[in-house]
């Protein structure tokens, strides 16, 4: 109510006054030649065929630019990132949830056993290798999301005195280590 008020005091006071702006110019544009008058282009269109359309296409294209593919970029530097690696573990983690999510409800269609005693009384008939190996191979992407989650978010804040890059490499590694002694840690001591 107040902001429709506000814009008919507005338009009524602007109805009220005499535009300088306006009157100045009424004379130039009556007198201003029609827009017939004015400089136009002439548009020439013809008629492709399918295969003249996609030739024509086909060459547009050729001139386009291409955006870099992960194959420019050295190894090295990329390989063992956090970022991707961050990513990779995000992606994997969801699609496991889906995957599970999904089985999960369709085990008693399939006449699957899904179901926590099951799960639990096949994990406990595994030596100790083999659970050791699952619960790593479940504990460090966990791990790795999480502490690589916190040093992102410490560079997103700019806490770190520099973004110098042997100082982002130095973190790279102490992130993997630390993601390993975690992932050990939660496999064979949880």
């Amino acid at each position: 109510m107040i902001a429709q008020r506000v814009g008919t005091t507005a338009l009524r006071r602007v109805a009220a006054k005499s535009d300088a702006f306006f009157t100045a110019n009424v004379a130039r544009l009556a007198v201003a030649p029609p827009i017939s008058a004015m400089q136009t282009r002439p548009v020439a269109t013809q008629k492709l065929t399918p295969s003249d359309a996609n030739a024509i296409l086909a060459k547009q294209r050729l001139l386009r630019p291409v955006s870099p593919h992960l194959d420019i970029y050295d190894k090295s530097q990329t390989w063992f990132g956090g970022s991707i690696w961050q990513r990779f573990t995000g992606a994997g983690f969801s699609g496991a949830m889906y995957i599970f999510g999904a089985s999960y409800l369709a085990a008693p269609l399939l006449g699957w056993h899904l179901e926590s005693a099951s799960l639990a009384a096949a994990m406990g008939a595994l030596p100790l290798a083999g659970k050791g190996a699952i619960k790593f191979v479940l504990a460090w992407p966990f791990a790795f999301h999480a502490l690589n989650g916190v040093r992102h978010l410490v560079f997103d804040t700019a806490l770190v005195s520099s973004f110098k890059r042997r100082t982002i490499v130095q973190t790279g590694w102490y992130l993997w280590g630390a993601s390993i002694v975690s992932g050990l840690y939660l496999a064979f001591f949880l």
